[in-house]
């Protein structure tokens, strides 16, 4: 009964949204009324799929707790609970619900078609794998995907592939998958993509080494730091001693993507006032101020395939914590006119030193797959942020207010798509 009456709650306030020509916020109540009335778990975590999709994390949180409370056992709802919870920096509460469907459903097989290419992809349950779902679509790629830790031995039994791929792509993160996919490796004989000795380099506090000395790119200092029951008031201290490490400083646990966890210090004294947990490691870098004249930051970003860089967007923002979703790029043209300008000719908004020190980038990491995120300093030289694999790519962006993206997006994929077919040989042979 309690359902039926949020049912019919659902649909007034889509009758509502409907009368003030909101759209888009009347087929999610009118969806929300259709999900409670079938009562099914499998409708229930359609729904909070739509919303994940959107990146509406709340929403999705909400529906697949629904759908789990119909089917504590449906290993989708679990698995994808446990990626909301993780996008919302909830690590510890999202294990056990992907400890519940990965011990189950540990190789997931995406089947598509006798003529698709197949493609085994390695991963870690938590995150810190690269995300596939525009790379290598379904219908057009047969995915299996292998969680590591979840059967160290499955190796010798995996139905045919013809390549592989590491999605490992942080390896601060691949925590147990490690040794089994050492061992795998070790006998795998189909072509590898994306090999783990070279994702390895791309640890932040590996960058200074790896890249330090391409010019034109400033690497900011960065120190790995495993906290003691002392806290943070000892790293003050080391830092002290340094002087290549002047404040402000942006502290980060290891492993953190999307700015969770991430903390700016401006001074020793607020870096000693961090609760940090004892036990755990951290990153702490430089911190460098990019502010463009106009006052505003400026966060690109680029994906290499095969060594080749490849516009993919521009995030402006007043803020220094710069995330293309809160950057307000659908509400202003002026920034997605700007970023137009970047995905037709990155060389003309760069320029040519910057252009040159991202394609040396490219080509140190030595990856079939990864990407960076920079900015560009006044003086013309590029500061690095991050490089590595872990880029998210996806042309989900309405293609009203981004059409250039649906014009300039795709290349990246036709990349992938190219390389995949020049590193293929199928598992018949």
């Amino acid at each position: 009964m309690d359902d039926e009456v949020t049912a019919e709650a659902y649909d007034r306030q889509a009758a509502a949204f409907l009368a003030q020509g909101r759209q888009a916020e009347a087929t999610g109540a009118l969806c929300a009324a259709m999900a409670l009335r079938d009562g099914s778990a499998l409708a229930f975590y359609n729904l909070g799929t739509a919303y994940l999709q959107a990146n509406r994390l709340a929403e999705a949180e909400a529906w697949y707790r629904r759908a789990l409370a119909a089917d504590a056992d449906l290993v989708a709802a679990n698995q994808n609970l446990a990626v909301v919870l993780e996008r919302l920096g909830r690590l510890d509460e999202a294990a056990p619900f992907r400890a519940r469907a990965l011990a189950r459903h540990w190789l997931q097989v995406e089947e598509a078609g006798p003529e698709a290419r197949r493609v085994l992809i390695l991963a870690a349950s938590g995150l810190g794998n690269v995300p596939l779902d525009a790379l290598l679509p379904r219908g057009r790629t047969t995915r299996l995907v292998w969680f590591l830790e979840y059967a160290p031995d499955a190796g010798e039994s995996l139905p045919p592939y013809d390549l592989v791929f590491n999605a490992i792509g942080d390896a601060d993160l691949a925590g147990p998958a490690t040794t089994t996919l050492a061992a795998f490796l070790a006998r795998n004989t189909r072509p590898l993509l994306n090999r783990p000795a070279r994702v390895a380099l791309t640890r932040r506090h590996a960058m200074p080494e790896l890249l330090g000395d391409i010019p034109d790119l400033v690497v900011p200092p960065v120190l790995r730091w495993r906290a003691g029951p002392e806290g943070a008031a000892a790293l003050a201290a080391v830092l002290a001693a340094r002087q290549d490490m002047p404040p402000p400083w942006l502290l980060r646990p290891i492993g953190s993507h999307g700015g969770i966890g991430l903390v700016r210090c401006d001074d020793a004294a607020a870096l000693a006032a961090l609760a940090l947990r004892s036990g755990e490691d951290y990153y702490l870098t430089a911190f460098h101020d990019y502010r463009g004249p106009d006052g505003f930051f400026r966060k690109y970003r680029l994906i290499f395939v095969d060594g080749v860089p490849y516009p993919y967007h521009l995030a402006i923002s007043p803020q220094w914590l710069v995330h293309y979703g809160s950057a307000g790029m659908r509400g202003e043209a002026w920034k997605r006119a700007e970023e137009e300008r970047f995905l037709a000719d990155p060389g003309a908004v760069l320029g040519k030193r910057a252009m040159t020190a991202i394609t040396q980038v490219a080509r140190r990491l030595d990856l079939e797959f990864a990407g960076i995120d920079c900015a560009l300093l006044p003086d013309g030289r590029v500061l690095l942020f991050e490089a590595n694999a872990t880029m998210n790519v996806h042309l989900n962006d309405p293609p009203d207010l981004f059409a250039y993206k649906h014009r300039f997006v795709p290349r990246i994929f036709a990349a992938f798509t190219a390389m995949l077919e020049r590193r293929l040989i199928p598992a018949n042979h």
